[in-house]
């Protein structure tokens, strides 16, 4: 930290006000600038980041620790400096909070190269052009909403679905099929769930190339509202320092708005649509448009989005899509009937699925399947008023190829083997693509569906015993 030693005084400030986390403070002489980190209390430990300039005197700020010492008339240091995180290789395998110091009882970090979490995004010049597609292994995202290389996609659905369990595969795939580095930030998390994320990981044997940041739960809505911002300022690092790909993780981008909209109504700001902040679009867009990809690096982001009462057109799900390339969304229904991941195939989507970046066959594929599973549920009413056997042969066709295709498309986690018992599978893009045209192409119409069911490439599926009848409409 660089001191101004000649006028101390300058330096010092007193407070004047504080509502919650909203501390204003009134100094001498020079005000310090925007985004300046502020230390306040005997020992220096209330941390404290300017955001308003409200006269040529005051200054308001937003509280990122808690503030139970402070009073008004109560000192306070400018440190000249925003908020800092350290940035390097150092990084892999330790958890950190949103000050960038560590929370895992190790040795702390100390020295090296911090940098501040205020970055600007990168150029348009310095952005790469071309679309790549980034295979996780996880069929159902692959063959019908596949990831953009450095791009963003939305996990997106209500409480219990299934998100946090999704996210934690996909780290666990990206380090063993990528070189990459995976950074997982925990916005608003519950503490024991950075606990358990944390033990997985260790378990799994990925924590060395993973980084974990946490504005928990529990922490005022200024550390939770800058946590995103630290994460991309480490992820940037291995982007264009390095030259690496990062797997950027955000659990979860609702609560980087609620933080936010925790903040504006302290700042006393009036409130926008459903009460949520007048700057929502802004501040969601300035951590966002970091997240992107170079010709030598790429920062893919897959974000869960938590969606309030499984509303859609809730101005926080809604400004969260504009910004996505790949939207997975997770359905109650799916997850009740046990088909996990509980991704919903005909909701979910992806830019990316076009046949110049993907291919004619696997665009092919995936819009079969899509066409089939929209047949499938246009018939669902008639099943169930007049039973399946009221349909014609090729309406029971549609309908048997559409339950065979659900039961494909799931599959058994590296995540939950301790709790199914199954072991887990990785599938590449090629057998998910072979397993779901042949399923297309009636090749396993005599197959029961539970032979389906959990499977990793579709050679897995056990044929038929010859003494039972073949289960489901037969064209």
């Amino acid at each position: 930290m660089q001191e101004c030693h000649s006028h101390p005084q300058l330096h010092q400030g007193q407070v004047i006000a504080i509502r919650s986390s909203v501390i204003d403070i009134s100094f001498e002489g020079k005000l310090p600038e925007l985004y300046s980190q502020l230390k306040a209390g005997d020992d220096g430990s209330i941390s404290i980041e300017v955001v308003n300039h409200l006269d040529p005197h005051t200054v308001r700020g937003i509280a990122l620790t808690p503030i139970a010492s402070l009073a008004r008339g109560s000192k306070v240091t400018n440190t000249g400096e925003p908020l800092q995180v350290p940035v390097g290789k150092r990084n892999l395998g330790r958890v950190f909070n949103v000050f960038g110091q560590t929370i895992d009882s190790q040795p702390p970090m100390i020295g090296g190269e911090w940098r501040s979490i205020h970055q600007p995004p990168l150029e348009l010049k310095q952005r790469a052009t071309t679309s790549e597609i980034l295979a996780t292994g996880i069929k159902a995202i692959d063959v019908l909403a596949p990831l953009e290389r450095g791009g963003k996609a939305g996990l997106f659905g209500g409480a219990g679905v299934g998100k946090t369990v999704l996210i934690t595969e996909m780290i666990h795939n990206m380090v063993s099929q990528y070189e990459g580095i995976s950074l997982f930030c925990g916005i608003g998390e519950r503490n024991r769930e950075a606990e358990e994320l944390y033990r997985e990981m260790e378990e799994a044997g990925v924590l060395e190339n993973t980084i974990m940041l946490f504005g928990q739960m529990d922490e005022p809505p200024g550390a939770r509202f800058r946590v995103g911002h630290a994460a991309l300022t480490m992820a940037e690092y291995f982007r264009d320092d390095l030259k690496q790909d990062v797997l950027l993780l955000i659990d979860n981008i609702f609560r980087f708005i609620q933080a936010g909209q925790e903040v504006s109504g302290l700042m006393g700001r009036l409130p926008s649509r459903v009460g949520y902040q007048p700057t929502l679009g802004t501040e969601l867009a300035q951590l966002e448009e970091r997240i992107t990809n170079t010709a030598t690096g790429s920062i893919t982001s897959v974000q869960a989005v938590y969606v309030p009462a499984d509303d859609f057109t809730d101005p926080a799900a809604v400004h969260a899509f504009g910004h996505l390339s790949t939207s997975i969304v997770l359905s109650r229904k799916r997850a009740s009937e046990g088909l996990y991941p509980a991704v919903d195939l005909l909701q979910s989507g992806s830019k990316m699925l076009s046949s110049t970046i993907v291919g004619d066959k696997h665009y092919e594929i995936a819009q079969a399947i899509k066409s089939t599973l929209a047949s499938y549920e246009e018939l669902k009413d008639i099943i169930a008023m007049l039973g399946i056997e009221e349909l014609s042969a090729s309406d029971r066709a549609i309908v048997a190829r559409a339950r065979r295709l659900e039961r494909f498309l799931t599959q058994p986690f590296f995540s939950t083997e301790q709790f199914t018992g199954k072991q887990g599978k990785l599938v590449s893009l090629e057998d998910a693509l072979e397993g779901c045209d042949r399923i297309l192409n009636d090749e396993f119409a005599n197959y029961s569906e539970r032979s389906l069911y959990m499977l990793g490439a579709i050679n897995e599926a056990k044929p038929p015993v010859k003494e039972k009848s073949s289960q489901g409409g037969e064209s």
